[in-house]
């Protein structure tokens, strides 16, 4: 009897809050998709170095899944607590009638199963459906080819989504029981109608804690854009999401004492129609909610900023890629190594030293890799330093500034140094612009945004450098832009270009080499990236040569592999965090529906057309689905400026691409929960036939 009564109660909520099983159903598929992607890359035609990305990715993205599961468990408690609100009359009757709370919460156990076993199917069934279209995305994300399609089921993901929302399940099933326990009968009979009492805060209190929010919050928007040489280390990033976190509550709890207030001194708007009715019930619903719509707002807030970031870092590093590595090859060795770079107890010391004295042609030769059967275009050059260069050095008359600034930077370290000539050389393999010097002189150049400006007020400031017996000054009174280490984003903090007859060989602390390969095919091509990424790196030798081997494909699976693991992140805690966000709004709104059913019968009867209950109806579920959602917006403003400054290590000047794609998705996703919650409430109020 007990099991025919919850499935009876099921049939009876599906029609009334379709969005709750809606947002399960979702819930489970988008767990499963990504908890399935590694399925999806058999098909791809991917390198080793790839496959490990993924498999890193995996780990990540399995980690990401226990957060994810929590915010998902929130929501169904939470969810399930406004369900069982709406059914408190019901339960009531139950005891009047002698049933026990025990059979209650054994009711409510069957409903809990019922559901959870429902929409772990329907949800599986989906996420099966939808993970197969994901080895398209992957394929992009990856710029790997497609091999033929092939079914896919990840037994993996299934055993993990059925745990983890077992847990879930098994949760609610707790929490039901405890609410249940601690139910009166009085209170469940009279439920409906009570009153939520609008407490009017004292409106010159809700005035100052509005300022000190504002100022606060205005101080967060501060540290993250123009103070952010007040971040000088990790953890001080916790100060502007604390502050940012505290004042969001503060504003929505003196916003929810001000609102009325501030629309009773507008007594013709305040009195026009059913605004009165609209404002009283916006107010007592923000009045009643600011912990749940103040944790809406920071959830779409992150939403925001990590769509736009993690989009693009991907587009940021695929297209770098086509300007910072145009070569096939790059090596990299330490030169001129003495006893004092070892500890007494170092390996391969001796051979080190002696590997370090070599051109890295010859080092390549002992390993048995012939340069000149392989590589074309092949130039080998190095970086310089000398503790005469260092960055104070280079900063002259600004140190003082910069070093309070950035107190965090290393001003005594060594400043690197190239020749012209091997400058030059690099310019024309690079494509990128040749300089002269004269005797006296010397450029910087970067491609390090960030640095830029610290570094043009040093050469502003025509400030010399001494390397030996010469002293040279600065040609131009900025930086040029270029690099002469290949990488997948911009991190040449600074190069010195000087004449060549200024260093000496003995000053070399690096030896670098850069080449194509001299192959006609990719199957040539593919033959020596094996010899090098793979052989070479087994020879016996090769730790004692201190080589590090780059390669172009090396380059660019990490590259690519970096950017599709940041998307797949992003777009999974974004999904789950919009979806959260919008469906507890729903859930609410929804609830609050149920309750004021009665206050929208006796506006029908005192003569209030249907068309005005119906536009009251929109506005207030307009504004408690805006609210959030502006004020998360006027923080991600902020927070993508800080997102740039941080991206702008990956070449990333500007997110407006990402931030298009990223307010396509927020208007489809949360519009949609917003116009299915309206039209979900209409039929809730709406006169029976």
């Amino acid at each position: 009897m007990l099991f025919k009564l919850s499935v009876k109660n099921i049939k009876k909520s599906i029609k009334d809050y379709a969005i709750y099983f809606f947002t399960l159903i979702l819930g489970v598929a988008i767990f499963y998709v990504f908890n399935s992607i590694e399925s999806q890359t058999i098909m791809l035609n991917v390198s080793s170095n790839t496959r490990d990305i993924i498999k890193l990715m995996m780990s990540i993205l399995s980690g990401v899944s226990v957060f994810v599961s929590c915010i998902l468990g929130f929501l169904i408690i939470y969810a399930s607590r406004f369900l069982i609100k709406r059914r408190n009359k019901e339960f009531g009757i139950y005891l009047t009638l002698g049933m026990s709370k025990r059979k209650i919460s054994t009711i409510l156990f069957f409903e809990t199963l019922l559901i959870g076993i429902l929409s772990l199917l329907v949800g599986l069934f989906l996420g099966v459906f939808l993970s197969q279209f994901m080895s398209l995305l992957v394929a992009n994300m990856f710029e790997a080819k497609l091999t033929e399609f092939v079914f896919t089921f990840s037994s993996s993901a299934l055993v993990k989504t059925l745990i983890y929302f077992g847990i879930m399940y098994l949760l609610v099933m707790i929490f039901n029981t405890i609410n249940v326990n601690r139910y009166k009968l009085i209170d469940l009979l009279q439920s409906h109608r009570k009153n939520e009492k609008i407490k009017l805060k004292n409106p010159i209190f809700c005035t100052v804690v509005f300022i000190i929010s504002v100022i606060m919050l205005s101080y967060a928007y501060y540290l993250v854009t123009s103070g952010l040489e007040n971040l000088r280390f990790a953890k001080d990033i916790f100060k502007p999401i604390i502050l940012g976190c505290i004042s969001t509550v503060l504003i929505f709890w003196s916003l929810s004492g001000l609102i009325i207030r501030i629309m009773m001194y507008f007594k013709k708007s305040y009195y026009k129609g059913l605004n009165s009715f609209i404002v009283r019930q916006i107010s007592s619903k923000i009045n009643t909610t600011v912990i749940s719509i103040s944790v809406i707002c920071i959830m779409l807030f992150v939403t925001i900023c990590v769509f736009s970031s993690a989009l693009s870092i991907k587009n940021s590093m695929s297209k770098n890629l086509k300007t910072l590595v145009p070569m096939d090859l790059q090596i990299i060795k330490s030169a001129n190594l003495d006893e004092s770079d070892f500890s007494e107890n170092a390996n391969y010391k001796e051979e080190q030293i002696s590997y370090s004295k070599k051109s890295i042609k010859d080092t390549l030769l002992t390993l048995g890799f012939n340069s000149d059967k392989y590589l074309k275009d092949y130039y080998e050059y190095g970086i310089y330093a000398t503790d005469q260069v260092t960055l104070k050095d280079t900063l002259g008359v600004k140190y003082e500034f910069y070093e309070d600034k950035f107190s965090f930077n290393n001003f005594s370290a060594s400043e690197m140094i190239m020749k012209l000539s091997d400058y030059n050389r690099l310019a024309e393999l690079f494509n990128e612009e040749k300089y002269t010097l004269e005797n006296d002189e010397y450029i910087m150049i970067s491609d390090y945004k960030d640095i830029i400006d610290m570094r043009n007020d040093g050469l502003k400031a025509n400030t010399s450098i001494n390397i030996g017996d010469s002293t040279l000054f600065p040609k131009y009174d900025k930086c040029k832009d270029g690099f002469v280490i290949m990488s997948s984003n911009h991190s040449n903090f600074g190069i010195i270009v000087v004449p060549d007859e200024v260093l000496d060989d003995n000053m070399k602390s690096l030896s670098l080499m850069v080449s194509n390969y001299d192959v006609v095919s990719e199957e040539e091509k593919e033959n020596i990236e094996k010899i090098i990424i793979e052989d070479l790196e087994k020879n016996e030798l090769f730790k004692a040569t201190t080589l590090n081997i780059y390669t172009k494909k090396k380059i660019y699976d990490s590259s690519i592999g970096l950017g599709a693991m940041a998307t797949f992140i992003g777009l999974y805690l974004g999904i789950i965090f919009l979806i959260s966000s919008a469906a507890i709004l729903a859930l609410k709104e929804l609830s609050e529906s149920t309750d004021n059913k009665n206050r929208f019968m006796m506006l029908r009867r005192i003569g209030v057309s249907e068309k005005m209950i119906k536009g009251a109806l929109f506005k207030q579920i307009a504004v408690f689905f805006m609210a959030p959602l502006l004020l998360a917006i006027i923080h991600s403003i902020f927070g993508i400026k800080f997102s740039i400054t941080i991206l702008s290590i990956f070449g990333s000047n500007e997110l407006l691409p990402s931030t298009f794609m990223t307010a396509v998705f927020l208007i489809f996703i949360y519009g949609g929960y917003f116009f299915i919650t309206y039209h979900s409430s209409k039929n809730i109020i709406k006169v029976k036939d």
